[in-house]
């Protein structure tokens, strides 16, 4: 039985990283799964009881102002643990994939460097293989990462370095349950404040306001929608990314699929063996 850590891991024995051998050999803690499987939850637990941080892989997270619509943790939620990769640019700016890899590796950096554990969490595929496959990107010299327009390679050839990777699975009626709940915890005032000041600040020529639930949220705002038909069609436009991101991820034969409740204590004995190691 694993014994229940403290909110800063000791009672396991986890110590701070203070050699750098020791910040090069920590595991980077890799949480997937689809939207709306719990991986923001459990990751904030794990990162409490590890000393850990966390940085999202949510190409939805990475826009300003919106908060609501891509279900961001509140600071209520974070409940103390430092997360990155949230808010970096404005909806109507570029923003690649390889300006992600190089963003989230020197967050790793950093967190390791600090004696932390790095904790990655989100549903992008694309931006969890940049990184843990090690990725190039093609683009001229000098050129700013964020003009690279594709990577050098496209294959899975090995992870590149020092993961777990954990995903979260779910029978399919307990991911539909889920996803509902969710949205009818979304849609309220606040999303209706927010997605009005996202069309008034940018209109509808962005992919990040196409790509999120502002436009079924707007739709019924107006009339074209009932608050029904808004919620069913976020429901499944949910439910077919779902899919999306589970066809991706298990392509990946690294990644070791748990249920929800069984990922806390999986993670919390790997790393207490990696430290007795």
């Amino acid at each position: 039985m694993v014994q229940k850590p403290s909110s800063d891991g000791t009672k396991l024995g986890l110590t701070p990283l203070s050699t750098l051998e020791e910040q090069v050999f920590v595991p980077t803690i890799v949480i997937l799964g689809p939207t709306g499987s719990g991986k923001t939850g459990v990751a904030i637990k794990i990162a409490k009881a590890l000393n850990g941080e966390i940085i999202s892989a949510d190409s939805r997270a990475i826009y300003k102002g919106m908060d609501i619509g891509t279900a961001k943790p509140t600071l209520e939620e974070m409940d103390g643990i430092p997360h990155y990769g949230f808010d970096l640019v404005y909806p109507d700016e570029r923003f690649t994939v390889a300006d992600w890899k190089k963003y989230a590796e020197e967050k790793i950096g950093d967190i390791k460097e600090r004696g932390k554990v790095p904790i990655i969490v989100g549903g992008t595929g694309l931006y969890v293989d940049a990184l843990i496959y090690d990725y190039h990107f093609k683009g001229p010299t000098g050129a700013k990462i964020g003009d690279f327009e594709q990577k050098s390679c496209s294959d899975r050839t090995g992870v590149k370095g020092n993961f777990l990777l954990i995903g979260i699975k779910h029978e399919t009626e307990v991911l539909r349950t889920r996803l509902k709940k969710r949205l009818d915890q979304m849609f309220c005032p606040a999303l209706y404040d927010e997605t009005k000041r996202l069309v008034d600040a940018y209109g509808w020529g962005s992919g990040a306001m196409k790509s999120n639930i502002y436009e079924y949220v707007w739709k019924y705002l107006n009339h074209e929608l009932t608050l029904a038909e808004a919620k069913e069609q976020c429901f499944y436009r949910d439910y077919h990314l779902a899919k999306r991101q589970m066809t991706w991820f298990k392509r990946n034969p690294e990644i070791i699929w748990l249920e929800l409740e069984k990922v806390y204590p999986y993670v919390i004995k790997y790393m207490h063996n990696e430290q007795r190691n």
